[in-house]
């Protein structure tokens, strides 16, 4: 187990339902990483933005991505995380992948699913909590849309971290920053998320915000916040969260239900 957990966050532009240019950019830029870290996070669908048309660009469990992802870890020696459009048994999912060192993938399917842009109509929602197992810390993946959403969130598992990949609009920014705090703080975790920048295929501009809070909501990123393509980084505590829970048990207080 480690006592802290170093993430580096790869804040950038997507080439519009173009899987080959935006794998070759993400490794030009996590090649580029010169620091420790046990995880890298990508935003949501980083293979081809925000994309609604699944029959052209979804890939499989076994496509040139995850292949890709886990040639990559095996490298870099940490985990890759983010998630891509994947087609299985004819359905279509937004799935969060978590891709070890070990070649094992861990996977999410997005629960949430953003009528707005009619993604219900394309996608499959996935209705089963994940929590991820990291090198000792219980990881709660979420994708975009699921962080309006606090009781799909709340913290029934004793998770340490909350990772949410996204491709939210500038138009609406506030509301990620806003949110991003608040279930940080109301579930006594680290709440990290990864948003995209600039242009998408349907012409809505993204400006990043991506940010990271600890137990008590305080920033844990120098720079906040930022809007160009940048990789940022940051380090939890164990410490952090254990002592903080100790002292303000507020989670002991909790409402008890379930969803299913």
């Amino acid at each position: 187990m480690k006592e802290i957990l170093n993430i580096a966050l790869i804040q950038s532009h997507l080439a519009w339902e173009n899987p080959v240019q935006n794998r070759k950019a993400f490794e030009n830029r996590i090649k580029s990483i010169n620091k420790k870290v046990d995880l890298i996070l990508l935003p949501e669908m980083f293979t081809t933005g925000f994309t609604m048309n699944a029959v052209e660009v979804a890939e499989t469990m076994e496509g040139e991505t995850l292949q890709w992802l886990k040639k990559m870890t095996c490298t870099i020696g940490c985990a890759v995380a983010g998630s891509l459009i994947i087609k299985e048994r004819d359905h279509y999912y937004n799935r969060f992948v978590f891709v070890e060192p070990n070649g094992m993938i861990q996977q999410y399917d997005k629960h949430h699913l953003f009528t707005l842009a009619k993604e219900q109509e394309v996608f499959t929602a996935g209705n089963e909590e994940v929590i991820i197992s990291y090198r000792g810390w219980n990881i709660k993946p979420q994708i975009c849309y699921d962080l309006r959403f606090p009781v799909w969130a709340r913290n029934t598992s004793s998770y340490d971290v909350l990772l949410y990949v996204a491709s939210w609009p500038k138009l609406r920014i506030s509301a990620w920053d806003t949110l991003l705090k608040a279930r940080a703080i109301e579930n006594m975790c680290y709440c990290i998320g990864v948003n995209r920048v600039g242009l998408d295929g349907k012409g809505f501009e993204h400006n990043g915000h991506s940010q990271g809070y600890d137990v008590l909501g305080n920033s844990i990123l120098e720079e906040n916040p930022i809007e160009k393509e940048v990789v940022l980084f940051t380090t939890l505590s164990k410490t952090h969260i254990r002592n903080t829970r100790e002292k303000l048990p507020f989670l002991n207080d909790a409402d008890r239900f379930t969803l299913f």
